[in-house]
């Protein structure tokens, strides 16, 4: 089948963060049956969603892997041209949620497989295709622990989000908390009667500000991002029901990017030590999610193998996260490359191009013409 013709099945699949993942697997490994594949299926800790690994080629040697997330953000409060979970064709451009956020490299994945298949290939392509990527990359580690059992030591990883088919060597770490504050309530005639949680939620905002302001200071700086600092920033605040009412309750969310060699949970540990310190209320708090930086190679034989298969040069580094920082974590070298823009992502007419997934399919050969020796 040709990418276009999966990628109209995989649309139609709104299988959203968070939440069973059963038809988008269902679908997944259908097309890898129908090519002749066999295919790992490897169920999450939630009961309810899975992760897929399926191996082209011989097992017991290192290979590649090609990795991409199966859920896509949701839709609500966006106006579509048309339904965004039915791909549309007009003129070149193929319309539907997760189009290139990152439906469009999983299509070229999976019709690449009869291809890969012919080669004979003397290093495996393994396929990896994870959950929950969207709220925080929660899905692949649970594959990535289970990779010595699946295949030998992989080589490298192509995580496929969308560069526009420009590898891309880094990226920072993220960390994203829930702090809470409890208090008590009671009538605003009489606060004496009551803590207000809002009270000290400020006094922590207020140390967020300022520890921005001195990662931006002081540092520690790596040019090769922008900015060159590590950023922490909150977000959302909630507290207090009526103004009438002494609030007994207050959240802040607040999030940190952090650069290679600084974990962001570094950082937000010095939030936490300040949220101990608040006198007079309880304070608890939660991880939204977390995934570690992707540091610039130290070799550049991924990159040099990638700028040569796409004809691009690599670009150094970009502002969002994947699960890239997860495999090289794991010491699998890993590089960012798949078809489309970034700046479609998550938006409203979300759209590849037929001329993206040729391209993406034109690099996969030759990944597996590596492969095959």
């Amino acid at each position: 089948m040709t990418p276009e013709a999966i990628l109209a099945d995989l649309v139609a699949c709104a299988d959203l963060p968070g939440a069973p993942n059963a038809r988008v697997a269902e679908c997944v490994q259908a097309h890898l049956a129908r090519a002749g594949a066999a295919c790992a299926v490897l169920p999450g800790p939630e009961g309810d969603r899975v992760n897929l690994f399926a191996t082209l080629g011989p097992r017991e040697v290192p290979g590649y892997v090609l990795s991409g997330h199966m859920d896509v953000v949701p839709v609500e409060g966006q106006v579509w041209a048309s339904d965004p979970f039915r791909l549309r064709a007009d003129g070149g451009r193929l319309y539907g949620r997760g189009t290139t956020d990152m439906k469009g490299y999983l299509a070229c994945m999976l019709a690449m497989v009869p291809e890969f298949l012919a080669m004979d290939l003397r290093r495996p392509i393994h396929l990896a295709f994870s959950y929950d990527e969207e709220i925080g990359c929660r899905g692949v580690g649970h594959m990535i622990a289970r990779l010595p059992e699946l295949c030998a030591p992989p080589l490298a990883c192509i995580v496929g989000e969308p560069t526009d088919m420009q590898p891309v060597l880094s990226h920072k770490g993220k960390q994203a908390l829930e702090l809470v504050i409890e208090g008590r309530a009671a009538h605003s005639s009489q606060p004496d009667q009551g803590v207000n949680a809002i009270y000290p939620a400020a006094e922590l905002l207020l140390f967020i500000r300022d520890l921005a302001a001195g990662l931006a200071a002081e540092g520690p700086f790596d040019a090769r991002f922008s900015p060159p600092c590590s950023t922490v920033v909150a977000g959302v605040v909630q507290g207090g029901a009526a103004v009438n009412i002494i609030p007994d309750r207050c959240t802040v969310q607040m999030e940190v990017r952090s650069v290679p060699g600084q974990p962001p949970q570094a950082i937000g540990a010095q939030v936490l030590a300040r949220l101990a310190e608040l006198q007079g209320v309880r304070v608890s708090h939660r991880e939204l999610s977390s995934y570690p930086a992707l540091p610039p190679p130290e070799d550049r034989a991924l990159a040099g193998l990638l700028e040569r298969l796409t004809g691009k040069p690599a670009l150094q580094s970009v502002s969002y996260g994947t699960e890239a920082g997860l495999f090289h974590a794991a010491g699998v070298p890993s590089i960012i490359c798949g078809p489309g823009s970034i700046s479609r992502a998550h938006r409203p007419d979300e759209f590849v191009t037929v001329a993206e997934l040729a391209e993406c399919c034109r690099v996969l050969r030759g990944l597996g013409q590596v492969a095959a020796g």
